[in-house]
């Protein structure tokens, strides 16, 4: 899961960044308004983390610019600003959580997630299609009730994959989803993950839509 972090305290915002990429998420960092909004504009991301004393900009002006362009990203205002018309002022601008500073690592993680999955329709912490079970908190896969070793990459495929539902993601949508920043990606790295997920799980459960992309195939009746 890909997110995006607005962030200018560079002592919380690389331990943000570091915590959140072992709890399984690919994170891009940035440190002024002016950037945050530009990404979120870009759309590469499947939810936001927003200071809202950010540089250049601030983040409650740059949440209600995205929102009043029709950029529907999941946002978690993340802030140190606690009064109540603070947190009444960034819910309706847009925001769809809205967390005061301290926060502990894993309800961030959690947050996250919840409006991750709402974002796609998903309301519960686990997925299943096919016998196969993705517990996203765990980062864990059964299969048939037997857990399956998958590696951090192949996790993520899948995850992106049983979010989406049945639609058909492209190899671009797919690595979107899974590398950061600056990370190498070999031309052929999507379809050797889904190579190893067909091979460890079934043959059957990912479709591949020729020219198109991948889609979890649907169960047979």
């Amino acid at each position: 899961m890909r997110i995006l972090l607005a962030e200018d305290d560079p002592l919380l915002g690389d331990g943000l960044r570091a915590g959140l990429r072992q709890l399984g998420f690919v994170v891009d960092w940035v440190r002024d308004g002016v950037a945050a909004e530009r990404e979120l504009n870009d759309g590469g991301h499947e939810a936001a983390v927003l200071d809202l004393g950010l540089p250049m900009k601030d983040g409650m002006d740059v949440l209600a610019a995205v929102r009043a362009r029709g950029v529907r990203i999941p946002v978690l205002v993340l802030t140190a600003r606690d009064a109540v018309p603070d947190r009444i002022r960034g819910l309706d601008s847009g925001a769809d959580d809205y967390v005061v500073k301290p926060v502990d690592l894993h309800e961030l993680a959690a947050r996250l997630r919840a409006l991750v999955r709402r974002s796609h329709g998903q309301p519960d912490e686990q997925l299943s299609v096919q016998g196969v079970v993705l517990d996203a908190a765990k980062r864990q896969v059964s299969l048939d009730g037997e857990l399956v070793t998958l590696s951090a990459r192949e996790f993520d495929v899948l995850h992106a994959l049983m979010l989406a539902d049945g639609r058909v993601l492209s190899r671009e949508q797919l690595e979107q989803r899974i590398y950061g920043w600056g990370q190498e990606v070999e031309s052929n790295a999507i379809e050797v993950h889904i190579h190893h997920l067909r091979r460890k799980l079934k043959a059957e459960l990912i479709q591949t839509v020729r020219g198109v992309g991948y889609a979890l195939a649907k169960a047979q009746p």
